[in-house]
């Protein structure tokens, strides 16, 4: 017969356990007060860190409205006036997505922005501007309009001369689709998630220190 006390003892949390050490390596590795900062410094004001808020921020407007085309498919986007709508605005938001991304790359790129041991930030985040670019090819493919066609006919030849048009057919509409609205929206938002955690973690780039020569 075991007490009351002998019960929240065996309860007590130990080492040994992995769910416990996991904990410990997050909150060690993630601090909670990193991951969501009430402050940043001062240089972040700067325009030129803005650009990577907005390329986040058009990227939440593009999977939710590619969410509602998907639901509705091509039939509605093509003939209906809200169909219209939202198929707008998930092009002008890729448009956004795209032009901010753009500018935050080259942006980062001039700035050394692997510094301080950001090389894997840095990565993370050219591999995201590719994997976005395959998502863009096989949304225009997505289309099911003359655009469509014709992009799918000039891509077929180039494709196929590499080898990879034999598993990425770009003339079948249904595989297109389904890499545009499933595999590669889930590869750039992992991307995406990995590339904003480990700015968390090593923090924002600093701009260049003033040079003292020939002062």
């Amino acid at each position: 017969m075991t007490t009351a006390a002998e019960e929240d003892a065996s309860r007590l949390e130990t080492d040994d356990e992995w769910t416990v050490r996991l904990r410990h390596v997050a909150l060690e590795k993630l601090p909670p007060e990193q991951l969501l900062p009430a402050t940043q410094p001062a240089y972040v004001a700067s325009w030129i860190y803005v650009f990577g808020v907005l390329t986040v921020s058009a990227l939440v407007v593009i999977i939710a409205s590619g969410a509602v085309l998907t639901i509705f498919g091509p039939s509605w986007w093509h003939t209906s006036t809200a169909g219209h709508f939202v198929n707008s605005i998930h092009i002008w938001s890729v448009e956004v997505f795209f032009f901010t991304m753009v500018v935050h790359l080259w942006g980062k790129f001039f700035m050394a922005a692997w510094r301080g041991r950001r090389r894997a930030t840095w990565i993370t985040g050219v591999v995201a501007v590719l994997a976005a670019v395959g998502a863009a090819l096989t949304g225009y493919l997505s289309q099911q309009n003359f655009d469509s066609q014709w992009i799918s006919t000039q891509a077929k030849d180039g494709i196929n001369a590499t080898g990879a048009g034999a598993f990425f057919n770009v003339l079948d509409f249904g595989q297109m689709l389904m890499w545009h609205i499933m595999l590669l929206p889930l590869i750039v938002s992992f991307i995406v998630a990995i590339h904003v955690l480990l700015v968390r973690i090593r923090g924002v780039v600093p701009p260049f220190a003033e040079s003292s020569e020939g002062s």
